[in-house]
């Protein structure tokens, strides 16, 4: 270990020679001083890796000597020490950002403590959370043979997530590694299960979980007939390593009351799980329901433009009969917008906001270079959505609908994975272009990395011709074409797609909040 250089400011100094021998005995270097203008003359001209500072001093005071040091490097660590409890000294003190505060007397142990506390923190951290990580890998590893129901995925993949955003804080890339080879192992167990299990839920009274066109009904509604007002929030594109990654700053806000998960339908792309969410009808019931609204894959025109239409049409079956309104948001000025007139919202039960911001994120991730670079790998994907997050019209939103006594409902359509490996697919000219799913005729693809689904009905999913079938990618693959395979690898490896069989596609966070 380096040398650490201690300057410690009190002015009866030399009545702590004791503690200072000890410290100096466990190899700290310590520099001393015994008033407040001679240890800002010493910090000017040396440095030091943390200030021990005496609150009460004649002359200059260790608050006045606190705000000098601050100012000349703020992120040396001062730890004020005082005989004074004093409720505004420690307020004064803190609001300076001090890095501890101990009081008066205080015994050798208690300054090692606080030394390692604040010195050796990141590095302590990352050993235990190594050592924690080692020991739960074994029970993952074993756990992960014994998962055999949709419950267990999701148990499973929160673990995977939880370990992951821990192991983000630590040096150690070698424990980082595991945990990856851990996630894909995760996904290829959990592509088999979806692959055996996917049209079983389809049936009628099957054990399975809340899938995409149940969402509303099963766990929005319930909370509309409580009579508060709700703000609804659908993130696009949202994975639930993203939500953990911003929980803190709506905690700030508002008071977790629910948090489930349910399952996003395949494909798990927007026009198929986002418009079930709000027609609460699978793909199948809404183009024959309303053929006036939906487009399959090869159909000219948008395919997310009916979202508002196919929730009224919903609201109106369930007998809802509410003061309601849609918004989708696109972009930062329309976001604005609303912000600047959501006082207007008060008087409606329900007011839903489609929030495209991420999605448009990882397209970008594809498109533009600069995005390649911010977000790289996952842990900055995660720490690019916080930042937005942070700065986003959607958080002032949250902010006034928390002023306003609003209930607030926040989940997402359908998550998404960084692919990594292409897998080769030959279609026709109607072969729809998605990279984690495919649909037409005539397909040939590689078996053991797609789930084919050869009667899409079984699955309550269109047809675009009788012999249409569909493919779902596993894992971390994307589907290429043969022609032109390399270019096409090189531009689509390690951006993030949507439409397919993983973790961070399927299962979906579903959160309710009441305002704190």
């Amino acid at each position: 270990m380096n040398e650490i250089n201690i300057l410690w400011v009190d002015d009866e100094i030399d009545m702590l020679k004791p503690h200072i021998l000890f410290l100096e005995k466990k190899n700290y270097k310590v520099t001393t001083a015994n008033n407040g203008q001679d240890a800002i003359d010493l910090f000017r001209e040396e440095n030091f890796d943390i200030v021990f500072l005496d609150e009460n001093m004649p002359g200059l005071t260790g608050l006045e000597t606190l705000s000098e040091i601050k100012e000349i490097k703020s992120s040396v660590p001062v730890i004020m020490i005082t005989k004074s409890e004093e409720e505004y000294i420690m307020e004064e003190a803190i609001g300076s950002k001090i890095a501890d505060y101990l009081i008066k007397p205080v015994n050798p142990n208690q300054i090692l403590l606080s030394l390692k506390k604040n010195l050796d923190n990141s590095r302590l951290v990352s050993e235990k959370t190594t050592l924690d990580y080692q020991k739960e890998f074994r029970k993952i590893a074993m756990d992960m043979a014994m998962v055999n129901s949709w419950e267990d995925w999701i148990e499973m993949y929160k673990r995977l997530v939880f370990w992951e955003m821990q192991l983000e804080t630590i040096e150690d890339q070698s424990m980082v590694e595991i945990l990856e080879s851990q996630k894909t192992e995760a996904n290829t167990q959990f592509g088999k299960f979806i692959e055996k299990n996917y049209e079983s839920w389809y049936k009628p009274d099957a054990d399975k979980p809340i899938l995409s066109h149940n969402v509303f009904r099963e766990l929005v509604v319930p909370e509309i007939v409580k009579k508060q007002p709700i703000l609804f929030v659908v993130i696009d594109n949202l994975r639930y390593d993203q939500w953990k990654a911003f929980q803190s700053v709506v905690n700030n806000h508002y008071k977790l009351e629910k948090e489930t998960s349910y399952y996003s339908i395949l494909p798990t792309a927007t026009q198929y799980a986002r418009n079930a969410i709000f027609s609460g009808l699978t793909p199948l019931e809404m183009e024959k329901k309303h053929p006036e609204f939906w487009k399959n894959d090869v159909d000219e025109g948008g395919k997310n433009l009916y979202e508002s239409d196919f929730l009224t049409a919903h609201l109106k079956r369930l007998g809802l009969n509410i003061k309601q309104e849609y918004y989708k948001i696109t972009n930062f000025k329309d976001g604005k917008k609303l912000v600047e007139n959501f006082k207007g919202l008060k008087d409606n039960d329900l007011t839903t906001v489609v929030y495209n911001f991420v999605d448009m994120l990882s397209h970008a991730k594809t498109e533009m270079d600069v995005v390649k670079e911010l977000a790289s790998n996952d842990k900055a994907y995660r720490s690019l959505t916080l930042s937005w997050f942070k700065n986003s019209p959607l958080l002032e939103m949250i902010q006034q609908a928390q002023l306003m006594g609003f209930k607030l409902i926040l989940t997402t359509d359908h998550g998404t994975i960084n692919v990594k490996n292409p897998s080769k697919v030959i279609g026709d000219k109607n072969t729809s272009l998605n990279l984690r799913y495919k649909t037409g005729r005539s397909l040939t693809f590689e078996d053991r990395d797609v789930y084919h689904v050869k009667e899409p009905n079984k699955v309550q999913l269109p047809a675009i011709n009788m012999s249409s079938s569909y493919i779902f990618a596993k894992n971390d693959l994307f589907l290429a074409y043969v022609n032109n395979f390399n270019h096409y690898v090189n531009y689509y490896r390690n951006t993030y797609q949507h439409g397919g069989i993983s973790l961070e596609e399927m299962i979906i966070p579903f959160l309710v909040f009441n305002p704190k």
